[in-house]
């Protein structure tokens, strides 16, 4: 079964009126907009009802029909006149407002496409890496974008429009009724089945939409991981393939949105046909009337007018409503986002304060800490060990011992499934997230840059001066390298770093890890990406770089790590082995096994 259709099954939709009301307060932040395009609905609402009237007036007054008291008295060619003028009225009135309305309008619905966008952007990076595990990006690219946009129209054009529809729809009424009751009785019954035609198809245009959003998600997730993963892509010549995948999606993404297409133009064809047969009837009852003279030439020309002036704003309703099915289809969407929980929160204390830290040694402390990433699938398992400040301490062990795990943990990008992990005495979550990280340097091996310059990518946003990022680079021998780029650090840098080598980019995380000066140092496999040339010069800045700090190194090549104070060596989750290299190999265990082998491979 498609996994979009099984959700779509299990999902339990809200009703329209409770979707809506999740707009409500961004529709306060600009609660003054709102009200004035309220308020200009009355004179364009009136001004459209009028002119049938006035048309009808005409009529009369040349087959000397009765006609209103105030062109009673006038000729028929002045009466025309006066006609003639109050329409032109009517119709500069509907002119200027409908475009003031309009402006108005758009205006609204990008305030309130930014401020959801803004709150959805703000929400997502608050997250926790559990989440981004398990979504892939493309879908949320989808929901930040189309969805922010479809959403966007709801309040907007969508629900301003039925409103201007709905009094429109009331005020032709209430005059109808007024002018003749039998043709106007007619018409209203005709607005019944089409009431229940529209409901119908826009329930069925719901679901299908629901659906068609489903697979294009799909589609710009499979777009984003082709991009990302080009160089894959072409190395093991898996375009063909790849095509024909996308191309799959791509087709159930099309199938998906023409039941969309066709219960829009069911609703709209059905409208037509039905506005046609309106006039035909009051074509033909009207008719009726005049012959016996219980109706003159005037009000039927008003009724022939009215009729299709009563189910155009239907038929514009209609259209709207299949806005806010695609709207309400968005706020499902995004609601599903906003919904989800955020895991990890900084701890407020009674006074509602963000705890305050008083983290400075750097002493690091897992106690009886478990750890599975889905469920009871532990990849860590009761792991209890200190590392005292200023301690050297390297995690060894085979691919999937669970090292990458403990730095995640520590940093808190997860919590813990039980126990828990103190630095310096605090349990880290009692420490706002800020602070902790601010006291942690972490050093991956594969360094992420963002677009922009140099200078920016070493900072991060917080203020550093241009001195002080000068001086970090210096201090980690990537100074150099800096000064040799076309414009120093004024480069700018392509998506990702895509004009560096993978090298220099680890050069730049180097800087931008010193220029904090944290208390614990992270290095995952940090110097892999370093020609030896390379390493060689940055292996100096780093012996700086550790000197009175905690640090926590993985490696994979355990020649690099012989110094270090202490080596923990895992396997499947769990601590087996712990003491320094020369103890551990007189253990003849678990390292010193990897370490011959390493060793008799480089002989090799």
């Amino acid at each position: 079964m498609n996994p979009s259709t099984s959700s779509v099954k299990q999902r339990r939709p809200e009703s329209d009126w409770k979707l809506f009301l999740r707009l409500v307060p961004y529709a306060r932040r600009n609660q003054g907009l709102l009200i004035l395009c309220f308020v200009l609905l009355i004179p364009l609402s009136l001004a459209g009802a009028v002119q049938p009237l006035i048309v009808g007036q005409a009529v009369s007054l040349i087959r000397q029909e009765e006609v209103w008291p105030l062109l009673a008295n006038f000729s028929v060619a002045n009466g025309l006149n006066i006609l003639s003028g109050l329409l032109l009225v009517t119709v500069i009135i509907r002119l200027l407002f409908v475009g003031w309305q309009g402006y108005l309008v758009q205006k609204v619905g990008q305030q309130m496409t930014a401020e959801i966008r803004n709150d959805l952007f703000d929400h997502v990076t608050s997250l926790a890496v559990r989440f981004f595990d398990r979504t892939p990006v493309g879908k949320l690219i989808t929901r930040l974008t189309s969805d922010v946009e479809a959403l966007g129209e709801v309040f907007s054009t969508g629900a301003i429009g039925i409103l201007n529809d709905i009094f429109t729809i009331a005020v032709i009424i209430v005059i109808i009724f007024l002018r003749q009751w039998q043709l106007a009785s007619l018409l209203v019954l005709m607005l019944l089945p089409v009431t229940a035609v529209i409901i119908y198809f826009q329930q069925q245009y719901r679901k299908a939409n629901y659906k068609a959003r489903e697979e294009l998600s799909v589609l710009n997730a499979q777009l984003q991981e082709n991009i990302v993963g080009i160089g894959v892509v072409q190395l093991f010549r898996r375009e063909r393939f790849n095509s024909e995948l996308f191309r799959n999606t791509n087709n159930k993404y099309i199938h998906e949105v023409d039941k969309t297409i066709f219960h829009d133009s069911a609703v709209s064809a059905t409208l037509e046909w039905i506005a046609l047969f309106a006039i035909a009837v009051v074509l033909w009852a009207g008719g009726v009337l005049v012959m016996r003279e219980e109706l003159s030439f005037g009000i039927l020309a008003e009724f022939i007018l009215f009729a299709p002036r009563l189910f155009d704003p239907l038929r514009r309703f209609a259209e709207k409503f299949t806005m806010l099915q695609a709207g309400f289809t968005a706020i499902e969407r995004i609601s599903d986002v906003l919904n989800e929980p955020i895991e990890i929160r900084d701890a407020v204390d009674s006074k509602g304060q963000l705890a305050e830290s008083s983290a400075q040694s750097g002493e690091i402390r897992f106690e009886q800490v478990w750890f599975a990433y889905k469920g009871d699938e532990y990849v860590l398992k009761n792991l209890d060990f200190t590392i005292r400040p200023g301690e050297k301490v390297a995690l060894v062990g085979p691919t999937g011992a669970g090292k990458s795990s403990i730095i995640r943990l520590l940093c808190r990008l997860y919590e813990p499934t039980k126990g828990r992990i103190l630095v310096d005495g605090i349990d880290i979550r009692d420490l706002p997230q800020s602070e902790l990280r601010r006291h942690i340097g972490v050093i991956l091996q594969d360094g992420f840059l963002f677009a922009g310059d140099v200078k920016s990518n070493i900072s991060l946003g917080e203020r550093y001066s241009l001195e002080q990022i000068q001086k970090a680079a210096q201090s980690t021998n990537v100074a150099s390298f800096i000064e040799d780029l076309p414009q120093g650090y004024d480069t700018q840098l392509r998506e990702r770093g895509t004009n560096l080598s993978s090298g220099q980019k680890q050069l730049l995380a180097f800087a931008r890890v010193a220029i904090r000066e944290p208390k614990i140092l992270v290095l995952d496999e940090a110097t892999a990406n370093l020609d030896v040339g390379t390493e060689v010069l940055i292996q100096t800045a780093l012996d700086q770089l550790l000197e009175e700090r905690t640090a926590i190194i993985i490696a994979h090549r355990l020649s690099t790590i012989r110094n270090v104070d202490r080596i923990l060596v895992l396997k499947r989750g769990e601590l087996i082995e712990s003491g320094s290299h020369e103890e551990l190999l007189t253990q003849n265990g678990l390292y010193a096994s990897l370490y011959n082998l390493q060793a008799l491979g480089d002989v090799k």
